[in-house]
């Protein structure tokens, strides 16, 4: 990390990445010199796509801009953030749900690593009806998301 270099981590599952996440980090690009778009494994969550392909997917829409990073890590998130010296965690709200749900955690992360900030951005209420389990829903009805995802992305070429 170069010195004074704002760095955020924008953590997720994106299985998969949506319209909605890209536009909290292209929000969060006018905020940080770098993202690292951090794609963690969620034990909770039945998986799309395996890890190496949401890498890749996200990686094809930010190929070429060198301030958005894409990596895998497991473990907790501020310790990740650590261990890459990112001062920030990147976090997207659609609704009161989503509030109180990043509210929890950011209140735990404060506590382990009081060094690293939680920033919150609203969704647009263009993408706010958007998430990654809407996008596995219509898959398993057989249904194109296209118009769910980032422009340019065709999801079958990453299944």
């Amino acid at each position: 990390m170069a010195r004074n270099e704002r760095a955020a981590l924008f953590p997720g599952s994106f299985d998969p990445f949506t319209k909605g996440h890209k536009s909290i980090v292209d929000q969060g690009l006018s905020l940080f010199d770098r993202i690292v778009i951090g794609v963690g494994a969620n034990t909770e969550k039945k998986g799309l796509l395996t890890i190496e392909n949401r890498i890749k997917l996200i990686g094809d829409i930010y190929s070429g801009n060198p301030a958005v990073e894409v990596q895998s890590y497991d473990g907790l998130t501020g310790d990740f953030c650590r261990e890459q010296g990112l001062g920030f965690i990147l976090r997207g709200m659609r609704n009161t749900v989503d509030y109180e749900y990043e509210r929890g955690i950011m209140l735990v992360n404060q506590t382990l690593f009081p060094e690293i900030t939680t920033v919150l951005l609203f969704t647009p209420p263009e993408y706010v009806a958007i998430s990654s389990s809407t996008i596995r829903e219509l898959i398993s009805f057989g249904r194109d998301p296209i118009q769910l995802m980032p422009d340019n992305i065709d999801l079958k070429n990453y299944l």
